[in-house]
């Protein structure tokens, strides 16, 4: 068995559509109308149509779980959010993370969280840059040694 999508339930999946698309270039692979697949194992669905197939009112609401992106340009996509159409409701606008990482949070138009983080990779590549050692730059990232090394004798 493997898990093949993420399903979301929207109310509008035109707005989301076009959300997911202009923010995060996601595009459609398959569109039947109310249920949508777009790239990246990401599955839109009309709240009316979820609503037929669960035979029951859906529970609108909930922060317990959240889409995770990865951005490397964190400035650049805080820019392109400021930029666009979308009245943005951020959760974090950003913050750095005790191991480095720079994440957003923030909710689509239907409040599903979207955690927008830099790959650790580019973290580590960071580090590294600024004069850390191989060893310090593991410590901070919580990355293994070895990868960090790696990493290391890449940047060389």
């Amino acid at each position: 068995m493997r898990l093949k999508n993420i399903l979301i339930v929207v109310k509008d999946i035109e707005k989301s559509k076009k959300f997911y698309k202009e923010l995060f270039g996601l595009e459609i692979a398959a569109d039947f109308g109310e249920n949508v697949v777009l790239t990246e194992g990401l599955a839109l669905q009309e709240k009316n149509l979820w609503e037929t197939f669960i035979e029951r009112k859906s529970i609108e609401g909930g922060n317990d779980a959240e889409l995770y992106f990865e951005e490397n340009d964190i400035d650049g996509f805080l820019k392109k959010l400021d930029d666009s159409s979308f009245n943005i409701e951020y959760v974090n606008r950003l913050k750095e993370h005790d191991w480095g990482q720079r994440v957003i949070r923030l909710y689509d138009p239907d409040r599903h969280i979207i955690e927008i983080g830099e790959e650790m990779e580019y973290v580590a590549r960071r580090f590294l840059r600024q004069g850390m050692t191989a060893e310090q730059t593991a410590k901070k990232t919580q990355l293994p040694l070895a990868q960090v090394e790696a990493i290391s004798y890449l940047l060389q």
